[in-house]
This record gives C-alpha cells, structure tokens and sequence, in this order.
C-alpha cells in the first residue's frame, strides 16, 4: 500500500508514518520545508500541490491522510485578540490546504484499486459540542469537517471513502506537554478506525478510539 501524509515530519504525522514503514507499506511523508527522506509540499501552495503531485510520477496513493494544520490562536482574548491575518492564514492551512491535497492527488487515488482519504480534524470542529477559546481553530476543524463530509457524497459513486478523525489532545508542539496522551498513542488508534474506513463508513467523525462524534 502507498501512503502518502502531510505534515509527517513531527508529532502525529511523523508517529503514522512510523507506523505504516513498520507494517511495510510505501509511505510518501511531506514536510513544508526541504528535509531528507522527505517530499516538499508547502499546503498553501497550489503550485506546490501541482509539484508535489507530478513528483510521484502517476504511482497510485492507496492511502491519503491530511494532517498537516496550523493552530496560532491559544489564549487570544475576544475582545483584542484574533487579527484577520491570522483566520486567513489559518484557513488557508486547514481547510484550503486540504481540500487542494485531494483535489491534486485526485487521479492518482482513483487509480489505485481501493484508496480512502482520512482528514485529521478536532473534536473541537463539534458545533453541539461548542466551546470557549481558539475561535480560528475550532472555526477551521469545524471547516475541515465539513469539507470531508460533502468530499464523501461527492466521491461516493467512486466507492472512495472519506474518514474524519480527532486524534486525541496529543502531547505535541501543538497539543503541549500537558496534553492527555502521547503521539505513538493517537497514531495507534488512527491506524486502526482508518483501517476500518469503508464505503459503510464513509463521511464518519470519530476519535482515534472509534468513539463517534457529535457533528
């Protein structure tokens, strides 16, 4: 199987590209900036997605996951806080950026025989479950999941399936040293709900535990 990940050059992107190179599948990991043993793939960049693209050289992606994101809005106050710039810069990462991902990779998941798409969002994308604090963030998971909700209906009559996923609050540059679990541990449980992602599944919003989320 190919992977192909975004974002995999730290925190959960790098744990699952550990994970799927131990399992002995081919994985494609992308970093913004050049590294060894790393694609580039800057995802506020169309040309970069048009570069990145050509770069595999029409070898079939099995496996997409878009993990790459951005979060700058932590302890901003409402009152003079969240400068435009920032939800610009935000939603150009998290939601653009992903939907350029798919659209650019497109062919070559339909030429692969069984291929899936795994977003990797927040359970603070949750409209039921709204909360206090990160405005931008949660505004662009909740963005992201919308996107992946409407990516699966439109690529239903393909039989590509779409998976929308909260890694957990992961111990990360992101997530900080507070954070509930470790990235080994929210890579572990993507693994498995993206193994279980079927045309059955398709559109799903859940934890790397399998646990369903409210939209």
């Amino acid at each position: 199987m190919h992977v192909v990940i975004t974002g995999a050059n730290r925190g959960i992107g790098k744990d699952l590209a550990r994970l799927y190179e131990e399992q002995g599948h081919e994985v494609t990991k992308t970093s913004r900036k050049p590294l060894d043993g790393y694609a580039t793939l800057d995802v506020d960049d169309p040309a970069s997605h048009e570069a990145f693209a050509q770069s595999l050289n029409g070898k079939p992606v099995d496996l997409l996951i878009a993990n790459a994101g951005v979060n700058f809005d932590k302890g901003q106050s409402l009152e003079n806080g969240y400068p435009a710039a920032d939800w610009a810069q935000t939603f150009l990462t998290n939601v653009t950026g992903v939907f350029l991902n798919v659209q650019s990779l497109l062919p070559l998941l339909r030429a692969a025989r069984a291929s899936k798409i795994a977003i990797i969002s927040s359970q603070l994308a949750s409209s039921t479950n709204s909360g206090k604090g990160m405005l931008i963030y949660r505004a662009s998971k909740a963005a992201v999941l919308n996107l992946g909700r409407n990516l699966a209906k439109e690529l239903a009559d393909e039989g590509l399936p779409v998976g929308i996923y909260h890694p957990g609050w992961v111990q990360t540059d992101m997530g900080g040293a507070g954070a509930d679990i470790d990235a080994n541990t929210s890579a572990k449980g993507l693994v498995q709900q993206i193994d279980q992602l079927s045309m059955a599944t398709t559109g799903v919003y859940e934890d790397y535990k399998g646990d369903p989320l409210p939209y």
